[in-house]
């Protein structure tokens, strides 16, 4: 059962030990071919937008062509961090010995969680690649709450993300502190809330419930079972990863940030409109530091943290990842209470009390 008593237990799932032979050799099939077809669109897209002239795309309208362009760049930015994040999820779940992070971490849950918070401080993998090193972690036996207060604070404190902000606005309105303390905050302050919950076997997805014992059932070197897990990982967060850029593209054609932007000035309404805006851009958080600089005097310094919190944490692309793992109440109630947590944080910064 996953609880904050038995962190050291796998994340309870359907066992794998006694399917037929042939069953897993038809699963690891269509691993391979879904990894490959996921994979073949990655390259084309890449290739299309290395090689392509510049007319490429002129038989579309403005909208369309900015929407697939803007689509594209999310994807193309955010596949590495992806990858990378599979990467350490395998070297977590299958090279490292079973049970070993947890058994390292804290037994106060309290303490625990933060540990997990600040784990992201040694890797420079944004949001993206936060959910594959996530799933990794239940896979070992972190247990629910506790994984989701990893995924929620270590976009922002990995060590490309602080020195970013701290590039482009310093010491500043106390934007780059605010920025790193808020987001522990609100990270732990979610993982404890979600801690008490009686069935966190139910916040998982039923296709990752149904996963989770695969990679300590299955047989075979552990360099097999890397490339299995590279596979299923791949062919799980990767789709999911081209819905959600290609959401965030269409909705930023449709919705304008000049829109956005223009209630910049009031201390109420551009809090809000930053953290629309955040949500809708996706950008990554290694980056949006810089994207937030480029907004100049729009925006006052709270609604400016507004969205360099809400975004690593929520945005349309992070959704669709996420589903992939956490069940759809989870998720809703994870937006909220980062929104309602993000929102007061902006408030109190533009004086608004």
């Amino acid at each position: 059962m996953l609880d904050d008593a038995a962190t050291t237990t796998p994340v309870a799932g359907v066992a794998t030990s006694s399917r037929a032979p042939e069953a897993v050799r038809l699963r690891r099939a269509r691993l391979r071919t879904r990894l490959l077809v996921v994979l073949g669109v990655l390259a084309a897209l890449a290739l299309a937008r290395a090689v392509a002239p510049a007319d490429w795309f002129s038989w579309m309208d403005d909208q369309l062509g900015d929407g697939v362009t803007l689509a594209l760049s999310v994807v193309i930015e955010s596949v590495p961090f992806v990858v990378l994040g599979i990467l350490l999820s395998i070297l977590v779940s299958v090279w490292l010995p079973q049970g070993l992070l947890a058994r390292r971490l804290p037994r106060n849950p309290v303490l625990r969680r933060l540990c997990l918070s600040l784990l992201g401080v040694l890797m420079p993998v944004c949001e993206c690649g936060n959910l594959p090193l996530s799933r990794g972690l239940m896979l070992s036996g972190v247990a629910v709450a506790d994984s989701v207060t990893f995924l929620l604070a270590a976009p922002i404190v990995n060590p490309i993300t602080i020195i970013t902000t701290y590039e482009a606005f310093g010491w500043s309105d106390g934007i780059l502190v605010t920025r790193i303390v808020g987001g522990l905050v609100i990270a732990n302050l979610v993982g404890w809330i979600y801690s008490l919950h009686a069935r966190p076997e139910r916040l998982l997805s039923s296709r990752f419930r149904m996963l989770c014992d695969a990679p300590a059932a299955e047989s075979g070197s552990r360099t097999g079972r890397s490339l299995r897990m590279f596979a299923a990982e791949s062919s799980s967060t990767l789709p999911a990863l081209l819905v959600g850029s290609a959401v965030a593209g269409a909705i930023q054609v449709v919705v304008p940030r000049s829109v956005l932007l223009a209630v910049g000035t009031n201390p109420v309404l551009s809090v809000a409109a930053m953290m629309a805006l955040a949500f809708v851009v996706a950008i990554c958080s290694n980056v949006d530091a810089f994207f937030a600089l480029s907004l100049g005097t729009a925006a006052m310094p709270g609604a400016i943290v507004a969205f360099l919190l809400f975004g690593p944490m929520i945005d349309v692309k992070m959704l669709a990842l996420m589903r992939t793992t956490f069940s759809p109440r989870l998720l809703l109630g994870v937006t909220a209470l980062v929104a309602a947590s993000v929102a007061v944080i902006g408030l109190v910064m533009n004086g608004v009390g």
